[in-house]
């Protein structure tokens, strides 16, 4: 399959007609080029210095989750259009997984249930008029570095879809989950985060949520959750792309791709990898005018529908926190207060999730 086709699969599975939950009338407002992203702790001063926070066990994945108090906080970000404006809101306190759902998690979760992710499934020819259905197999979005680029406004000249690419699978069907039980799972649909949310007893964040655990009580303008800096004694705090993107990553943090959870330094709350490593999953539609349309200042859970004006018949949902593929060249949205998105039908190997539990 030449890159040409690649380019004609991924646009067509991305167009897909699966669009309930979108709607085509927003208010105006502006793009910009950064919103395009993807298609054993550290010890440190953060860790000790950290709240005395309460881990439980919850769920049927037995899962370590941080007891996080409500309360108020300052949501959004001036440096980021769609994350304006800053504006206070409340929430009731919840439990939060301290990391990422790992490999091992979901593999745990697939034999119980015997569930089949969005990337395991056979493709639909009715949805794919006009293609090959020799084309139309099951796979997902990996990414490729690439050198022979022209500019980063195309996320497609290093995003590639690969037959035979699930979560077993990330790289493709000749890569392995095998000593990576630890890692963060990739390679989801929304639908396969929230449907082992679902059996786990458990749900997916609110970005509101979401952001409140990791800025951890901290009222700073800092462009980092942790702070200003991106390093602390010579050593990476995040799981972030370093060296030129796409082309070459020069490892300094010593990942080219996911990182194991608890590689590096917890929040102040004991959560792991709030920025970095794989985007997560939230349960908020996406809008770029989220924040001016929604008036909710209590547990918000966001919009309605979705709408991107970037790609209008898309149904998104939020996604937080960044990749290993992120840094400032690129991809900011790793930082303090900013906002990703991600169609809902289309797993990528930087893609993951973590979960919440009401109080009872």
């Amino acid at each position: 399959m030449n890159r040409i086709t690649y380019l004609v699969f991924i646009s067509l599975v991305a167009c897909t007609g699966r669009n309930s939950g979108t709607n085509q009338t927003s208010t105006t407002f502006p793009s910009d080029s950064v919103a395009v992203c993807h298609i054993g702790g550290i010890p440190s001063r953060f860790t000790l210095a950290r709240q005395d926070s309460i881990v439980v066990r919850k769920g049927a994945d037995d899962a370590n989750m941080v007891f996080i108090q409500g309360g108020k906080f300052q949501m959004g970000s001036a440096s980021f259009q769609d994350a304006q404006p800053i504006h206070e809101v409340s929430l009731h306190s919840f439990y939060m997984d301290e990391h990422e759902v790992t490999n091992a998690q979901y593999a745990k979760f697939v034999k119980e249930t015997g569930y089949v992710t969005v990337a395991e499934q056979p493709l639909n020819p009715e949805e794919f008029p006009g293609v090959d259905p020799a084309l139309l197999v099951p796979g997902a979005a990996v990414f490729t570095p690439n050198k022979d680029i022209s500019g980063l406004n195309d996320h497609l000249q290093w995003w590639t879809y690969v037959p035979g690419a699930n979560w077993k699978h990330p790289e493709g069907p000749h890569s392995s989950i095998k000593g990576k039980e630890s890692h963060p799972v990739t390679q989801l649909a929304y639908q396969d985060a929230e449907a082992y949310a679902k059996w786990a007893g458990k749900r997916l964040p609110t970005e509101a949520e979401w952001e409140y655990a990791a800025k951890a009580g901290k009222h700073t303008n800092e462009p980092y959750y942790w702070g200003n800096e991106k390093k602390e004694d010579g050593k990476w705090l995040a799981n972030i792309f370093q060296g030129t993107f796409p082309a070459s990553n020069t490892l300094e943090d010593g990942f080219e791709t996911t990182a194991p959870v608890r590689s590096f330094p917890a929040n102040a709350w004991g959560l792991y990898d709030m920025e970095g490593n794989v985007w997560e999953w939230c349960s908020d539609f996406y809008r770029a005018d989220a924040y001016f349309a929604n008036n909710s200042k209590v547990n918000p859970t966001g919009p309605k529908e979705s709408y991107d004006p970037q790609e209008p018949g898309l149904v998104k949902r939020v996604q937080r926190g960044g990749s290993f593929l992120c840094n400032d060249a690129y991809c900011e949205r790793y930082k303090a207060g900013s906002r990703g998105k991600g169609e809902v039908n289309s797993p990528t190997n930087n893609v993951g999730f973590r979960c919440v539990k009401d109080i009872e």
